[in-house]
């Protein structure tokens, strides 16, 4: 019997014994994890998802896929290239079972990628709420609050003048920390790095030439 699953945003046809290579998961070597996206199973198609279905499988070992080699060349007037090499984090694994019913009491860990967490780790890490006790300091908290909102809006750039940058693109940027131009130019291969994967850019930053942009924006 085989499965068709999905993970990672990609989908997988599988039967038990295949060995399968799909975007880093959050679980150890030696671990079982359970699949419970299945579009497919033997017959029985799902709409999208099929009910209490499910695909177990072993954790083999975390790897990177092979080196893909990204060459960027900007034709403008201060135009520049860079080369860059890449490997993905993979999770190597075994597919063990196939479960056409009994997902839900099967006791197994779900699979989830490595840049997620359980929603009860997420609940758990949130601090706990502060007893109403100062419910009349509450509008002084918020007249203080309220100047420095609006300092830290002045002191931000219109990031928004970036190439390829929309107010939605903007708005993730201001969440991860990002509001200047004098930020952006001064990234590193690794900050590029690192925000490709935060924030799913997938070589925008590098194609559109943040960089050499933010530092004229920055000289005003």
């Amino acid at each position: 019997m085989f499965a068709v699953l999905k993970t990672g945003g990609k989908q997988y046809k599988v039967q038990s014994g295949d060995i399968l290579r799909v975007e880093k998961l959050a679980a150890d070597a030696g671990e079982k994890i359970q699949f419970n996206e299945i579009l497919m199973v033997g017959g029985t198609v799902g709409t999208p998802m099929v009910d209490d279905a499910a695909v177990q499988a072993e954790v083999i070992e975390q790897i990177k896929g092979e080196k893909v080699i990204h060459f960027v060349k900007r034709r403008r007037k201060h135009g520049s290239q860079r080369t860059k090499g890449h490997r993905q984090k993979l999770t190597l694994l075994r597919v063990t079972e196939i479960l056409e019913k009994g997902a839900g009491k099967s006791g197994v860990k779900a699979a989830i990628g490595a840049g997620s967490a359980p929603a009860e780790e997420k609940a758990a890490a949130k601090p706990a709420a502060k007893p109403k006790a100062k419910a009349a300091a509450k509008p002084k908290a918020e007249a203080k609050a309220a100047p420095k909102a609006a300092a830290k809006d002045a002191a931000a750039d219109d990031l928004k003048k970036l190439s390829g940058v929309g107010p939605a693109l903007e708005k993730k940027l201001h969440e991860a920390g990002v509001t200047t131009f004098a930020q952006i130019a001064g990234w590193s291969d690794a900050d590029v790095a690192d925000m490709d994967e935060k924030l799913a850019f997938k070589g925008r930053i590098e194609r559109e030439g943040w960089i050499e942009q933010a530092k004229e924006l920055a000289k005003g």
